[in-house]
């Protein structure tokens, strides 16, 4: 039978292979458990889902176990983006959240993310409780659950809609009257999923020029995977090039957690550079001050806008719930990471795709120019850097000769002195000219991840080789 494994972001699995009803009620089991034995379950849990199939179904049958568990349950009245939830979680001040999604996974995927009063994707250390509660009960009946109906009347479900709540929050911080006043006209596109009706409505209500497209429900997600990235968005970016009137494309992934952007000619712009460009409008244009967190895999040109302006980076494992963290006790500015997720002082410990979408428009709209214009202009100030992932296949030899690699860090690698080795996830070597590589071992799948940044083109590009038969030899 298969194991329940939490992953950086929830525990995911095909739907009906691994993600079954009968397993979801065991999570939901093991989770009323938890917060039985936390002392919480008079603050009750709000229950969403996002746009996959069978997502209300699943969900629906969480809140009956909830119930039975004596546990009151706040369920979403439709496909809800993760950040919405993660916001009335805190704005209710319930005890947790259990959240249905597999964000960017392909439409066969599901997952359950579950949350914490603070906020933030749940830590290690609570998802490990649950994981040991439920793989403990698999094969058993060890819940009982009860008709939405009865649950009605004793007061332990109630529907609820989040978004004018969570839309107040936006409007207090996104400039929306700079976007209306500088006439840009906004491409939105919400890739099916959860974000539907989210930035096209506010965008909208503050008198923004938008088209929209792939804004209807569809579990298939158009056929691609519902993910942001360059390889997913061909439709959107061709749209975004017929139409020279547009000054910004801004996407969202299955649900809204994730951003893809996409400038004025139709050059997608890496979430690295978003997140660093970002940082530097909050501190320059918008007058704002703080330190930054990034997990060990986004570039160091958030940290060469740190250094520019005088502040901090705090370096995390990879998962936005340690940035989160970060955000939740109001460490820092932003946090974000090289996979299209951040967040700011003041808002939600979770990723936010809509708010990243809506604070590049207002970039673009405050700053008048377009987004390689201002990453020039950054440039200009910091230094110019790249970077880039690209996954290694292993065969089983190589595979299982990795962890006596890795426990033993080379000194040099082509002629290059390694000056530093962090191993707070996977294995990072930083260099003496200030290029660095990074190693992260797949969790699922034979695959290395392999991250190289330098500060030219070419020797970013020798640094993917060098690190390939690192890994092959």
């Amino acid at each position: 039978m298969t194991q329940i494994k939490f992953g950086t972001s929830g525990w995911r699995g095909i739907l009906c292979d691994e993600f079954t009803l009968e397993n979801v009620r065991v999570v939901t089991q093991a989770i009323a458990d938890y917060l039985h034995d936390q002392g919480l379950t008079e603050k009750g849990v709000v229950v969403g889902y996002d746009a996959r199939f069978m997502g209300k179904d699943f969900a629906r049958e969480t809140v009956r176990v909830l119930a039975g568990a004596g546990i009151k349950a706040y369920l979403c009245n439709r496909d809800t983006p993760t950040p919405v939830i993660s916001h009335e979680l805190i704005r209710r001040q319930a005890a947790g959240a259990i959240n249905f999604t597999a964000s960017h996974n392909p439409y066969d995927y599901n997952g359950i993310k579950f949350s914490p009063a603070w906020g933030g994707p749940a830590l290690p250390e609570t998802t490990g409780d649950i994981e040991k509660r439920a793989n403990a009960m698999l094969g058993e009946i060890v819940f009982k659950d009860m008709p939405l109906d009865e649950a009605d009347r004793k007061g332990l479900f109630e529907e609820i809609d989040p978004r004018e709540d969570y839309f107040t929050t936006l409007r207090g911080l996104i400039d929306f009257a700079a976007i209306e006043k500088s006439g840009i006209k906004v491409a939105v596109n919400p890739l099916f999923g959860s974000g539907r009706g989210y930035l096209d409505r506010l965008l909208r209500e503050a008198g923004v020029d938008i088209v929209t497209m792939n804004d209807h429900l569809d579990p298939y997600f158009g056929g691609e995977p519902p993910e942001p990235a360059e390889a997913h968005i061909q439709d959107f970016i061709e749209l975004i090039r017929s139409d020279a009137a547009i000054n910004l494309g801004v996407a969202t992934d299955g649900d809204a957690d994730r951003f893809g952007i996409v400038d004025s000619d139709g050059s997608y712009i890496e979430p690295n550079y978003i997140l660093a460009l970002l940082f530097d409008y909050m501190i320059r244009t918008k007058g704002m001050k703080g330190n930054a967190a990034r997990s060990v895999a986004t570039s160091h040109l958030i940290d060469a806008v740190a250094a520019f302006h005088g502040v901090d980076v705090l370096e995390t494992p990879v998962g936005f719930k340690f940035i989160g963290e970060y955000i939740s006790e109001n460490k820092i500015l932003i946090g974000g990471e090289e996979s299209a997720g951040l967040s700011i002082q003041g808002h939600v410990p979770e990723k936010d795709g809509i708010l990243a979408c809506l604070m590049v428009a207002e970039m673009v709209a405050v700053e008048k120019k377009s987004l390689r214009q201002l990453l020039n202009d950054l440039y200009s100030r910091v230094g110019e850097i790249y970077t880039k992932r690209i996954n290694i296949r292993l065969s089983s030899d190589v595979e299982g000769g990795l962890p006596a690699k890795f426990a033993n860090p080379p000194k040099q690698i082509g002629g290059r002195d390694v000056v530093q080795v962090i191993q707070i996830d996977g294995n990072k070597y930083l260099f003496d000219d200030g290029s660095w590589m990074l190693f992260r071992k797949s969790g699922t799948e034979p695959v290395v991840r392999l991250y190289s940044e330098a500060k030219t083109e070419g020797r970013m590009k020798e640094l993917l080789d060098l690190g390939q038969k690192f890994i092959l030899d």
